[in-house]
C-alpha cells in the first residue's frame, strides 16, 4: 500500500509525522506523495481541507485519515496519543471506506472567460468586495427570490458543523446527499424581502447564484480564496457533485458525539 503524510507544521505534528513514517516504511509500505492510497494527515481540519484538495483530482483513489493535534476535529478524529495504534490498523487492518457528499461549483464569466469548476469539502461562499451583494438564487432553474446582503454561504453536510452553523444554518449528518445555502446578513425590510431562512437541497437540485450589480465579488472555496478571477463573475452554479471524498475508517466514527463534544459538552 502507498502513503503519505501531511503535516500542519507545528513541532508536535512534524515529529509525530516522521515517527509514523519510519514505522509504515519499515513495515514495507510506500511512500508516495503523488499517488497515495491514504493519506494520513496530522495537525487539524485545515490540515485535512488542504490534502483533499491536493488530491482532489484523484479521490476516487486516494482515502484520507486524520489526527488531530490541537482542538477537536471532525474530520481529524484520532488523538497524538493513538499514533502507533493508528500505524497498527493501517498496517494490518483492512479499512472500511466511508463516502461523504462533496459541493461542485461552478463561476462563469461575463467577459468571455471559461467558466472554472471547484470541489468543495466544506462550504464555498461569496461575498461583495463593495457594498451588497445582489442576486437572484435560482433553483432548479426558477427564480427562488433576490438577495440582497453581504453575502451567501453553499455547504455539504459534513461542512455543515463549520461556517454554516454560525450563520444559522442546521447541522445535518454528513451522509446526507445535499447542499445547504445560508445568508449572511440579509437586507429584509418592506422592499427588499428573502426567506431569511437556511435552504437544504437535495441530490440533482441546482442552484445559481446570478448577479444583478456590477460589483467585485470574492469566492472562496473552502477556505481558499479564487484567485483573480473577482471580477466580471456572472454566475455561481452549485449542486451536490458526483464526486466523494473517501475516508478510511478502522473503529466507528459517531458523528452526533463528536457534535456534542464539540458544541455542548464542556
Amino acid at each position: 500500500m502507498k502513503f503519505s503524510v501531511a503535516s500542519r507544521g507545528d513541532n508536535l505534528s512534524n515529529e509525530l509525522c516522521e515517527s509514523m513514517k519510519k514505522k509504515l516504511l519499515k513495515a514495507d509500505l510506500l511512500l508516495d506523495h503523488e499517488e497515495p492510497d491514504i493519506v494520513i494527515t496530522v495537525g487539524g481540519d485545515g490540515t485535512l481541507l488542504e490534502a483533499f484538495h491536493l488530491y482532489a483530482h484523484r479521490l476516487e483513489e486516494t482515502a484520507f485519515v486524520g489526527i488531530h493535534t490541537g482542538h477537536l476535529g471532525f474530520y481529524a478524529d484520532w488523538v497524538p496519543e493513538e499514533a502507533d495504534h493508528l500505524v497498527t490498523h493501517i498496517i494490518k487492518t483492512p479499512y472500511q471506506i466511508v463516502e461523504y457528499p462533496l459541493l461542485e461549483v461552478v463561476i462563469r464569466y461575463r467577459d468571455g472567460r471559461a467558466s472554472r469548476r471547484y470541489l468543495a469539502l466544506n462550504e464555498s461562499t461569496i461575498k461583495s468586495s463593495e457594498g451588497s451583494l445582489v442576486c437572484n438564487v435560482e433553483i432548479k432553474g426558477e427564480v427562488f427570490e433576490t438577495f440582497r446582503g453581504d453575502g451567501l454561504c453553499m455547504s455539504t453536510p459534513s461542512g455543515s458543523t463549520a461556517y454554516n452553523k454560525a450563520l444559522g444554518g442546521a447541522i445535518l449528518h454528513p451522509s446526507l446527499a445535499s447542499i445547504q445555502l445560508s445568508e449572511m446578513a440579509s437586507i429584509n425590510n418592506r422592499v427588499y424581502r428573502t426567506l431569511g431562512s437556511p435552504l437544504v437541497l437535495p441530490q440533482h437540485h441546482t442552484c445559481l447564484l446570478k448577479l444583478l450589480n456590477d460589483v467585485s465579488v470574492q469566492v472562496t472555496i473552502d477556505h481558499f480564496n479564487v484567485p483573480n478571477y473577482e471580477e466580471n463573475v456572472d454566475t455561481v452554479q452549485c449542486r451536490v457533485a458526483e464526486e466523494k471524498v473517501r475516508f478510511a475508517r478502522f473503529r466507528p466514527f459517531p458523528f452526533w458525539k463528536r457534535v456534542k463534544e464539540s458544541f455542548i459538552s464542556e
